[in-house]
């Protein structure tokens, strides 16, 4: 591939380039693309058989309209065993977190960071304060629900964002403890449960918060279907909530806003179920062979993940940008360098589960990259890449510059002025946002030196609790993903009062009554609260795989 590839990540500040963009600028034909780490995809479904069909039904796929949302939607709630007045299916999840945007959050949105871009940049575009809660480098970025709440009470932010597993650390969170903290995130507008990667989960044999959410007057989970599907360019999601979030979101989608291709695989997916839970399982026998050969390589840093794809740090004087284009360029590996999410840094890669043929390959040209002939220290990378810092210091950075107060404070702090109702900035060290002081877990930023004055070098940054040495390589090493015990939360305090039109808070509906809404329990399950569904062969939205 020649060097003008590369030069397609400077252009694309939030994302990777387009597996197409990629294709045009090097000319190559289709399918003799670069083995890709970069986009998470199940690389196992759907099986050749199945696009084998697809392909002998194009010309109609293509040709007409397809069936109205509710339709497929219809057969998709079948499928999953969901009650249809609960869901609503998107052109993808992005599509629906743009209008969870609009129509559910109001004037504030907490968020963990690193994680996906979408959630921090589509609020900021529309002028809401986002209040990012920074995972520690030095905890495994894992996600301490208790903190979160305080933080969220500290700031007073009116939505809250979860996603587990989170994207791109693959951190878990097992469901017990997400039940807790949607409660004591009850006087909250809205709490968002990202279940976009669940279905690679392996942690618990039933993961997902959707019939909790169900039951609840304010909590949406959101789930993706391209990623677990293999199917990113089809673009089709969907969001779970109580009848009278779902029926918002649904009653503002267009009315062909899932394409024919859309329609065609989840009509087919009824006869697949099987191939599809094997997909899962081999991902996952996969993610821990992966993470072996990779915590084999010197210095180089595999956290625990649950999702398909490896949030790895790369080794003191490694440059990400620097290996990513080298890897491309050199290896024809496409590998994602999270320099560009807020949070992390350009030392930090997330790299797709692949098969192992294709992990040999990876690790191969990792080996050359990093270590050059030998396998001493790393190469550093070139004086222009970006330095290496645990991101942290970025974001509260990010959060003074803006005051929390969205994009509009960016544009009129580059124009010299302040934006019309919005505070100042203040100074490091005074607090941020509205007034209510950040809680001792989020460091104070660190003030920007003049550029004529010498800019010291970051402090030493606390590295994870190191593990057991790996053997050399290229022996596989089993690597150990423990996932953390649920953490408690902090029970909820009473709130200011609610704005006019906007629920009170509320606890857990009991099983026997109804939820806003109109169903009980025991309807949203689909059986009488005495017996379980019965078990289809297709996995459903509870059993996550399992069933069959």
């Amino acid at each position: 591939m020649s060097g003008n590839v590369t030069s397609l990540f400077r252009s694309t500040a939030a994302h990777s380039p387009s597996m197409a963009a990629l294709a045009r600028e090097s000319g190559e034909a289709a399918g003799a693309g670069p083995v890709d780490f970069c986009i998470p995809c199940n690389p196992y479904f759907p099986t050749p058989a199945m696009f084998d069909e697809m392909a002998g039904r194009l010309r109609d796929i293509i040709t007409y309209y397809p069936s109205s949302a509710d339709t497929i939607t219809a057969e998709l709630c079948s499928l999953l065993q969901l009650p249809p007045q609960c869901v609503a299916m998107g052109n993808g999840s992005t599509e629906l977190i743009t209008w969870i945007d609009h129509l559910l959050v109001r004037e504030s949105l907490a968020v963990p960071v690193p994680t996906f871009g979408r959630w921090t940049d589509q609020p900021m575009e529309t002028g809401k304060r986002v209040d990012m809660f920074p995972l520690q480098e030095a905890g495994g970025f894992a996600l301490d629900l208790a903190r979160y709440a305080e933080f969220v009470r500290a700031r007073g932010t009116r939505a809250v964002v979860v996603c587990n597993p989170n994207n791109p650390d693959g951190g878990y969170l097992h469901k017990q403890a997400l039940v807790q903290f949607m409660d004591a995130m009850a006087d909250r507008d809205l709490v968002v449960i990202d279940e976009s990667f669940l279905e690679f989960a392996d942690a618990e044999a039933e993961p997902s918060v959707v019939q909790e959410a169900m039951l609840r007057p304010n909590v949406v989970v959101l789930r993706s279907l391209g990623k677990n599907f293999g199917l990113h360019g089809i673009r089709f999601g969907y969001l779970v909530a109580n009848p009278a979030l779902a029926g918002r979101v649904r009653a503002m989608l267009p009315k062909w806003n899932l394409n024919s291709f859309a329609e065609h695989v989840v009509f087919m997916l009824r006869d697949h179920g099987p191939e599809y839970a094997q997909s899962l399982h081999q991902v996952r026998r996969d993610r821990l062979e992966m993470a072996a050969q990779l915590s084999a390589l010197p210095g180089l840093t595999v956290y625990p993940s649950q999702g398909n794809f490896l949030f790895v740090r790369l080794p003191v004087g490694a440059e990400g940008t620097a290996v990513r284009d080298r890897m491309l360029t050199e290896h024809r590996v496409l590998v994602r360098e999270c320099g560009n999410k807020i949070g992390s840094s350009s030392r930090f890669l997330r790299l797709v589960v692949r098969p192992q043929a294709d992990v040999r390959r990876l690790v191969s040209g990792l080996e050359q990259v990093l270590y050059g002939a030998g396998r001493g220290a790393a190469v550093p990378g070139p004086a222009t890449g970006t330095g290496y810092s645990s991101g942290t210091a970025a974001v509260d950075r990010l959060m003074y510059e803006t005051n929390g107060s969205g994009m509009r404070a960016i544009t009129a702090q580059t124009a010299g002025a302040g934006a019309p109702g919005l505070a100042a900035a203040p100074s490091p060290g005074t607090g941020t946002g509205t007034g209510v002081p950040l809680p001792a877990a989020v460091p104070v930023a660190v003030p920007v030196a003049p550029a004529a004055a010498t800019v010291p070098g970051p402090p030493p940054v606390p590295q994870p609790v190191p593990g057991p040495q790996p053997a050399p390589y290229p022996g596989p090493v089993p690597v150990p993903h423990p996932a953390p015990a649920p953490q408690p939360v902090p029970a909820p305090v009473p709130a200011p009062a609610a704005a006019a039109g906007y629920p009170p808070p509320v606890g857990p509906t009991p099983p026997g009554v109804p939820a806003r809404g109109g169903l009980t329990a025991a309807q949203v399950r689909g059986t009488n609260g005495l017996e379980s569904v019965p078990a289809t062969g297709w996995p459903n939205a509870v059993g996550m795989g399992r069933a069959g």
